[in-house]
């Protein structure tokens, strides 16, 4: 079930970004993945529109929305591959005609999915704060 953010998820939003975020990438420094940890915990969640994916009452996973921007989609590693990602891209789709976002080159298990899923490469640039390659990519609601 999906279901908005609530600030009472802060920790398992936290949990699910760290589990999936070691997970996804092992690329990263130990020192951006702290900055990064406490703007999410700090600012971002404040600001993005988050939606919760539960399932059997457990908190699996979570997309937020910074506009049409998906800010990020995490989904604990033992729940990927059930179609919990997808449903939370189809939620996003009903709020936004367009959605937008930036995954990072190395990443080539979520660049497949967004690939599938329909969205396409914009440009290639290299994110600042990570210092890392990211895709820009656009989703059109067909």
């Amino acid at each position: 079930m999906i279901r908005p953010y609530t600030d009472s998820d802060k920790a398992a939003v936290m949990a699910i970004w760290r589990e999936a975020n070691a997970q996804a990438h092992p690329f990263l420094s130990a020192e951006v993945v702290a900055q990064a940890d406490t703007l999410i915990a700090t600012q971002l969640l404040q600001v993005a529109d988050t939606h919760m994916y539960e399932t059997d009452g457990r908190c699996v996973g979570f997309l937020s929305l910074l506009g049409a921007e998906i800010g990020g989609l995490f989904i604990l590693p033992a729940w990927q591959g059930h179609g919990f990602g997808r449903a939370l891209l189809d939620h996003a789709a009903t709020l936004h005609p367009e959605l937008h976002l930036c995954v990072f080159h190395d990443n080539s298990r979520a660049r497949a999915f967004y690939d599938r899923y329909g969205f396409e490469p914009v440009e290639d640039r290299r994110n600042a704060m990570f210092d890392a390659l990211e895709t820009v990519m656009r989703y059109s609601v067909p």
